[in-house]
C-alpha cells in the first residue's frame, strides 16, 4: 500500500465493506424492480466499493471525484425506484467528509448535502428534500468530526516520532561530549586523586596490626570504607561524568550527605526542611550539594565545630540553604578555593552565597538560588539560528512545549539571522557558532550593535575557549553546550531573558584558566582601545561603581537589580577585559580610558 494504515483506516474499510455487502444482498433480493440486469448492478456496486477506495490510497482528490460520481450515481439510480434508498448515501457522505482536506470541503460539502438531495427530489417527487438534506448533512458532520479525530492522531504520531528521533540525536551529542570530558578527566584524576586514595587505603591497612583495641579497629574500618566510597565516586566521575547524588531528589541527596558526614566526622548534624519540595535544575542541585559539602568540611576542618545545623527552605521565589555551626569562626578576608567555587556556582545561576562569621561565634553560610519558573504573564519571543535543519525544527518543537516560549523564526546562517531580527524583533536569539556565510560571532556582534536590547545565547556543540572568549567580547549574554537537557535549556532562557549572564561551567573553568595563563606571561600584549572590549552600557556602569569601591549589594540597590544580576554583569565585563577579579578590572579599565 502507498500509505501506512492506522486504526481509523481499518475502521472505515470495515464499515465500507459491511455496508457494500449489505447493499449487494438487498439489490439481489429486489432485483425484479430494477431495469438493469442484476449482474450489471452487482458489478456497479463492486466498482463503487473498490475504485474510490483504491484512489484514496493514491490521492484524496481523485477519491472525492470517483466517490461522488460512481457511488453517488449508484445511490441516485436506486433512489429512482425506492426513494428511501438515499439512506445508502449516508455512508458515502460520512466517508467523503472523513477523507476531505484543505479546500475540498468548499465543494464536497455542498455537492453531498444540497445537490444530491435536489436530484433525488427531481427523480422521486414524493421525497422530502429538507429531510434528506438534514440526514445527509448529519452524516457529513459526523464524518468531519471523525476526520478531526484522525488528524489529531496523525499529528500526535508525528510529534512522538520526532521526539524519539530528537532524543536519540541529543543522546548522541551528549555521549560525544561526555566521551571528550571522560578522556580529559580520566588522565587528570587517575594520576592525582586516584593514586592519592590508593596510597591512603594502603597506608591505613598497614596500621591494622598496630591497633589492638576493638574501638581502634572499628574506627579504622570506618575510615577505610569512607576512602573506598570516595574512590568509587572518583571512578564514577571518570566513567560516567556524573556524581551518584545527582540521581536522587535534592532533599534526599542533601539529607544523605549530612547523615554520612555525621557518621564519619563524629559531629552532630541536625537537618531540617521547610516548605514543600519542588523540582530544581541539575545545575541548582549540584550547586546546593557542593555548597553543603564544602560548608560541612570547613566547619570541622577550620572551625572545629561539634554541632552543625542545616536547613533547606523551599520558598515560592527561591531555594535557600543555611549551614550554621558552633565553631570558632573564620577570619575576615580569608576566602579559600572552596568558598570561591561555591560563590561562582551560585553566581552562574543568578544566585548568591553569603558567609557571616565572627571569631568565637561560629559561621553561618547561606546559599540562595532563584526558583526558575515559567513567566505567567508574558511570552519570550525566540529566534533559533543553526545550519542544521533537523536541529532547528527539533529545538522549535521542544521549546514550544513551554507555554511561555515562542519560536518566531529560524535561520540557517548569521546573515539570515540578522534579517529575521530586523523583521520579527525577537527578545532572545539562540545562536550557533560554526555556520556558512556569516558565523555566529560576527552575527552576534552585528545584532548587538543594531539592537542592544536583544539577548543572545550561544548554543554550540564543543568547548572552545578561544571562541567562548571572542563570543563574550562580542556582547553575547550566555554560552552553553547543546548537550544540555531541554528543561534546563528552557530555564536558562528565562534566566538570560531576565538579565542574567550564564556560561557553561566547564567552559567557564577553561576560560578563567586561559585568562590566568595569558596574564601570567612575561610579555603582555599592549592595552587595546576601549572600543575593542565592546562593553555594554550596563557593564560599563557597573564598572564605574566597582571602581568607587562599592560592593555588589550596594550597586544592586542603586540600580534596582538583584545581587546575582550585578555579579553576572561584572563577570561578563571581567571576561571581556581578560581579567580575573575586580582589582585587575578597575586597573585595566583605567589604563584603557574606560573610567572617568
Amino acid at each position: 500500500m502507498v500509505k501506512q494504515w492506522y486504526w481509523y483506516d481499518w475502521l472505515m474499510f470495515i464499515i465500507r465493506l459491511i455496508c457494500s455487502i449489505s447493499l449487494v444482498f438487498t439489490t439481489i433480493e429486489l432485483q425484479e424492480y430494477f431495469t438493469l440486469p442484476i449482474a450489471v448492478l452487482v458489478l456497479w456496486q463492486l466498482i463503487a466499493f473498490s475504485v474510490p477506495w483504491l484512489c484514496l490510497q493514491l490521492d484524496y482528490k481523485y477519491y472525492l471525484l470517483t466517490e461522488i460520481v460512481i457511488s453517488g450515481g449508484l445511490c441516485l439510480y436506486l433512489a429512482s425506484f425506492f426513494p428511501q434508498a438515499y439512506f445508502s448515501f449516508l455512508l458515502y457522505a460520512f466517508l467523503i467528509a472523513a477523507n476531505s482536506a484543505k479546500r475540498a470541503y468548499l465543494w464536497s460539502g455542498p455537492v453531498s448535502i444540497l445537490l444530491l438531495p435536489a436530484i433525488i427530489k427531481l427523480i422521486a417527487e414524493q421525497s422530502e428534500y429538507w429531510v434528506m438534506a438534514v440526514h445527509i448533512g448529519m452524516a457529513y458532520v459526523f464524518g468531519f468530526s471523525f476526520h478531526l479525530l484522525a488528524l489529531n492522531h496523525r499529528q500526535g504520531e508525528i510529534i512522538r516520532e520526532q521526539n524519539a528521533v530528537l532524543e536519540q540525536y541529543l543522546s548522541q551529542i551528549e555521549r560525544i561530549t561526555l566521551a571528550e570530558e571522560r578522556n580529559r578527566l580520566s588522565k587528570e584524576l587517575h594520576d592525582t586523586v586516584g593514586n592519592a586514595y590508593t596510597s591512603l587505603i594502603m597506608g591505613l591497612e598497614t596500621l591494622r596490626p598496630e591497633l589492638a583495641t576493638d574501638t581502634g579497629t572499628e574506627r579504622l574500618d570506618s575510615l577505610l570504607n569512607l576512602a573506598r566510597q570516595n574512590m568509587e565516586e572518583v571512578r564514577g566521575y571518570v566513567h560516567q561524568i556524573e556524581s551518584p547524588h545527582e540521581a536522587l531528589p535534592l532533599l534526599q541527596s542533601l539529607r544523605k550527605l549530612a547523615e554520612e558526614f555525621q557518621e564519619h566526622a563524629k559531629v552532630t548534624v541536625r537537618f531540617h526542611a521547610y516548605g514543600e519540595e519542588y523540582p530544581v535544575t541539575k545545575q541548582a542541585k549540584t550547586a546546593l550539594y557542593r555548597c553543603l559539602q564544602e560548608s560541612l568540611t570547613n566547619a570541622v576542618r577550620h572551625g572545629h565545630s561539634t554541632e552543625i545545623k542545616v536547613s533547606v527552605q523551599f520558598e515560592p521565589q527561591q531555594t535557600r540553604l543555611e549551614i550554621q555551626d558552633n565553631g570558632r569562626g573564620m577570619e575576615h578576608g580569608r576566602e579559600g578555593f572552596g568558598l570561591s567555587a561555591m560563590k561562582e556556582r551560585a553566581m552562574n545561576l543568578q544566585g548568591h552565597v553569603a558567609v557571616y562569621s565572627e571569631p568565637g561565634e561560629g559561621t553561618l553560610v547561606t546559599c540562595t538560588l532563584p526558583r526558575q519558573t515559567e513567566l505567567k504573564d508574558e511570552v519570550i519571543r525566540l529566534l533559533v539560528v543553526d545550519d542544521q535543519p533537523f536541529f532547528r525544527e527539533s529545538l522549535r518543537t521542544l521549546l514550544e512545549e513551554q507555554r511561555d516560549l515562542q519560536v518566531v523564526g529560524t535561520a540557517e546562517d548569521g546573515e539570515q539571522a540578522i534579517e529575521l531580527c530586523r523583521q520579527f524583533q525577537p527578545q532572545l536569539v539562540l545562536m550557533d557558532l560554526e555556520m556558512p556565510n556569516v558565523d555566529g560571532i560576527s552575527a552576534s556582534r552585528t545584532i548587538k550593535e543594531t539592537w542592544p536590547h536583544i539577548r543572545i545565547l550561544i548554543l554550540t556543540t564543543f568547548e572552545d575557549t578561544r571562541q567562548a572568549l571572542e563570543a563574550m567580547r562580542s556582547g553575547v549574554d550566555g554560552y552553553l553546550l547543546k548537550s544540555m537537557q531541554p528543561l534546563e535549556l528552557a530555564e536558562t532562557i528565562r534566566t538570560v531573558y531576565r538579565g542574567g549572564t550564564l556560561i557553561d561551567q566547564g567552559v567557564s573553568h577553561k576560560l578563567f584558566a586561559q585568562l590566568e595563563a595569558d596574564n601570567s606571561g612575561d610579555d603582555p600584549s599592549p592595552i587595546k582601545a576601549s572600543s575593542a572590549y565592546e562593553l555594554t552600557p550596563r557593564e560599563l556602569e557597573i564598572l564605574q561603581f566597582v571602581s568607587k569601591g562599592l560592593r555588589y549589594k550596594s550597586i544592586a540597590s542603586k540600580l534596582y537589580l538583584s545581587d546575582g544580576t550585578v555579579r553576572n554583569y561584572a563577570s561578563s565585563a571581567y571576561v571581556k577585559l581578560g581579567v580575573r577579579n575586580r582589582e585587575e578590572a578597575v586597573q585595566k579599565a583605567r589604563e584603557a580610558g574606560l573610567l572617568e
